[in-house]
């Protein structure tokens, strides 16, 4: 079976069970997932049951697939993905992503919790994304092309829209919150980056880190979809602060900036149900 055939024969099994085909998708990371519990008249898909997705085993990832109205506008969204260092392949990371250009999205929004490397960040802080730097050693395009996605050499010249990002600063602007802007650093993990790892990651001119977001936005852009990345700062990037990094101290403090994650979002998302 080719992966065209894996994403097709996954949009079809959601298709069946959702009637409504929104042009807006949200993947939603590390602790980030809640806002999906704010979807009204929400149908949601569990990623085990829907052919050829694979089950997030990551602590804050609920793994499904919920379609619904969020502020009045139809979205998808992935409540929590799959990652790299799980021991899936980049397919297997990026075919949701995939499936819900099939499904007919033409606007991404990918949120991740991500470690900051710019000193003038701290935790809690929202970052836009404003280009990213691969540093997964993979791609999720390596291998034959298939030219319904998208060509073999697809431009990342503008990989985080420059017209998603302008609505994102005015939405924050009109909300009153402070919306930081960087570049973010993708690796595959699941170890947290060495203090001299951080050091090159900012010569380098990376202001976060993380261990997602890249290969999705690589096949969105592949594929035609638009894409606005949001990350939340969730710690100081090891040797930028004395206390040793965990997975607990992302998720509580992705708890502590819910709130204002999920005023941007629903702002920037009701924007997009405005433009049609």
């Amino acid at each position: 079976m080719t992966e065209r055939e894996r994403v097709r024969s996954a949009a079809a099994y959601v298709a069946e069970r959702v009637a409504l085909r929104p042009k807006v998708g949200l993947v939603l990371g590390s602790g980030l997932g809640q806002l999906a519990d704010r979807i009204e008249d929400a149908v949601a898909v569990s990623y085990a049951d829907i052919p050829h997705l694979q089950a997030s085993t990551v602590q804050g990832h609920r793994g499904r697939l919920v379609a619904g109205r969020l502020n009045g506008t139809a979205v998808w969204a992935m409540q929590g993905r799959v990652h790299y260092y799980e021991g899936y392949t980049m397919a297997d990371v990026v075919r949701p992503v995939r499936v819900l250009g099939e499904l007919g999205v033409t606007t991404l929004i990918v949120t991740n919790a991500a470690g900051g490397l710019n000193p003038g960040f701290q935790p809690g802080d929202l970052m836009l994304i404003s280009d990213h730097i691969n540093f997964f050693g993979a791609n999720p395009l390596i291998g034959p092309n298939d030219d319904a996605f998208g060509p073999r050499f697809p431009d990342m010249t503008n990989a985080y829209d420059p017209e998603l990002r302008a609505l994102a600063k005015a939405v924050a602007e009109e909300a009153g919150l402070v919306l930081r802007e960087g570049v973010y650093l993708g690796v595959s993990g699941p170890s947290y980056e060495t203090p001299a790892e951080i050091r090159a990651f900012r010569i380098l001119g990376a202001d976060a880190v993380g261990m997602s977001t890249v290969p999705e936005v690589i096949a969105a852009r592949h594929m035609g979809v638009r894409v606005l990345g949001i990350s939340c700062i969730t710690n100081l990037a090891a040797g930028l602060q004395p206390e040793p990094l965990s997975h607990e101290e992302v998720m509580e403090t992705t708890v502590r900036a819910a709130g204002n994650f999920a005023r941007l979002v629903l702002g920037i998302v009701a924007r997009l149900g405005q433009q049609g």
